[in-house]
């Protein structure tokens, strides 16, 4: 057995769900494969990211350390979404930094995945004060940058971390539990959207935990028949 399924098992054992692995048909452990960056993608998000620096179109920007873009492979097949920045990511101008951004690096490990092969990025791209939730004119605000990191990384998976990020991509006020019962479909495309408990929010309840791992469980196979 490889380290790597070791360190996997390991991983969930500590995220509190029962283990067992990914297998493909043949019944071996299924470990993704990197993907290539694109020149044209990178290009493309560099300049996006330099508009978002210097954006004010609402009154985060008057309360921002700095503005947090995202990070990641720019031609990652598996795009996903959270809310906003928090202090951490704040200081540090990185997506999911903080303790959540610990458990999220453990959840991805857990399918094969590395933050360089994926890309993550928030609704919003600065912390609203207090970590209060996102406004309204918040999320409107910022949905250009958002639509346009979905356009040029044209992922093949979204998974949206939280009801913030599930709602502003599908447009609906539905919850969580109720989006995760089924996959969804980002509008106007046919990127399937899987919808999952933010990291945070399995920090605070730990019992979502192995919900969250069957979400992940979709992702994968998601992306494994996109591949085939």
């Amino acid at each position: 057995m490889s380290t790597q399924t070791d360190q996997q098992r390991r991983i969930l054992a500590d995220m509190g769900i029962d283990v067992w692995l990914l297998r493909d048909k043949a019944g071996k452990t299924v470990n993704l494969p990197a993907v290539d960056p694109s020149n044209d993608a990178l290009s493309a998000l560099s300049s996006l990211q330099n508009e978002v620096q210097s954006c004010q179109r609402c009154g985060l920007s008057q309360s921002r350390t700095q503005t947090v873009f995202g990070s990641g492979n720019a031609n990652a097949d598996l795009l996903l979404i959270g809310e906003a920045p928090g202090a951490e990511e704040d200081r540090q101008g990185l997506p999911f930094v903080g303790k959540a951004g610990k458990l999220l690096d453990a959840m991805l490990f857990a399918i094969g995945f590395t933050r360089e092969q994926v890309y993550i990025c928030n609704v919003l791209k600065c912390r609203p004060p207090n970590n209060r939730d996102p406004q309204s004119n918040e999320v409107e605000s910022c949905a250009p940058f958002l639509n346009a990191q979905i356009e040029i990384i044209n992922p093949k998976v979204i998974l949206a971390l939280g009801r913030f990020a599930a709602h502003r991509l599908l447009l609906t006020e539905a919850p969580v539990y109720k989006m995760r019962e089924t996959i969804n479909v980002l509008p106007a495309t046919d990127i399937p959207v899987v919808v999952t408990y933010h990291p945070a929010s399995l920090l605070r309840n730990p019992m979502q935990k192995a919900q969250c791992w069957d979400d992940l469980c979709k992702v994968h196979q998601l992306l494994e028949k996109a591949d085939s």
